[in-house]
C-alpha cells in the first residue's frame, strides 16, 4: 500500500478549475519529483495534499486513510511535513523558537536538526529575519523535520538561492533519502539535481498529470514538450 495516493483529483479556486483528474502515488522511503512549468498545478496539488485546499471528486489517501474531510492540522499531525515555497519562517522568532514552534515527539530534535544543519546551531539565537536566504531555507527544512513527518514535501526549496547553497540543500535532500525512511515529494525545476535524488517523477500540464514513471525513463521528447522553455 502506498503511503500517499491521489487518484483522479479535481480542485477549484472558486468557479475556476485548477486540477483535472490528477493522480500520483508515493511509497515510504521513496523520492517523487513533481514537475511542470509554472502555473501547471504543482503548488495546487501540494495544497490538496496538505488539506489547505479541498478537492472535488477522486480520492486523497494517506496510509490507507481517506483525507477528504481532514482539516490541515490533522494532515500535519498524521505525518505530513511541508517546506513551503518562499520559506515563510516566523521572522520575529529566533532560529531556536522557529524550530520549537513545530516540534513533535520523535527522532528529530533540536540536537539532531542542529547536527544535520550545523549553521542553525551557530545562528540559534538570531531572529529568522536576519538570516540569509539559504539559512532561512535550512530553517524551513529543519522546522518541517521537527514535526517528525513520514512524508516531507519540498516546494521549490532551492529557488532563488546561490549555487553553493543550492548544492548544500540538494546534498541535504540526498542525506535524507539515504539515511531516513522518509517519503519525500520534491517540486523543483532543476532536472539535473532532481535526477540525483528522485526515484520517480510525475509531470503536470495545465492541471493534468500527463506523464509518470521512473525518473530515468523521462525521455528528451517529454522533457522538451512539457518542461522546456
Amino acid at each position: 500500500m502506498s503511503l500517499l495516493r491521489l487518484q483522479n483529483i479535481s480542485a477549484f479556486y472558486g468557479p475556476s478549475q485548477a486540477l483535472f483528474d490528477v493522480s500520483l502515488s508515493l511509497d515510504q522511503g521513496e523520492v517523487l519529483a513533481l514537475m511542470g512549468r509554472n502555473g501547471m498545478g504543482k503548488s495546487t496539488t501540494i495544497k490538496v495534499i496538505c488539506r489547505m485546499l479541498k478537492h472535488r471528486g477522486g480520492a486523497v489517501m494517506l496510509d490507507g486513510h481517506d483525507m477528504a474531510r481532514w482539516p490541515s492540522y490533522r494532515a500535519a499531525r498524521a505525518g505530513i511535513g511541508l517546506v513551503p515555497e518562499g520559506r515563510r519562517c516566523f521572522p520575529n522568532l529566533t532560529v531556536r523558537e522557529n524550530l520549537l514552534a513545530s516540534a513533535r515527539p520523535g527522532d528529530w530534535t533540536l540536537r539532531s536538526v542542529s547536527e544535520f544543519f550545523p549553521r542553525l546551531e551557530e545562528r540559534q539565537n538570531q531572529m529568522a529575519a536576519s538570516l540569509s536566504g539559504g539559512e532561512q531555507q535550512m530553517l524551513a527544512i529543519g522546522r518541517a523535520l521537527m514535526t517528525n513527518p513520514r512524508l516531507l514535501i519540498l516546494d521549490e526549496a532551492t529557488e532563488g538561492l546561490a549555487p553553493v547553497i543550492r548544492n548544500e540543500i540538494w546534498a541535504a535532500i540526498g542525506r535524507l533519502k539515504r539515511d531516513t525512511g522518509l517519503a519525500i515529494l520534491v517540486v523543483d525545476k532543476s532536472l539535473r539535481e532532481l535526477s540525483t535524488v528522485a526515484d520517480r517523477g510525475v509531470i503536470l500540464e495545465r492541471g493534468r498529470s500527463v506523464w509518470g514513471g521512473a525518473f530515468d525513463a523521462l525521455d528528451d521528447e517529454r522533457r522538451d514538450r512539457y518542461l522546456g522553455v
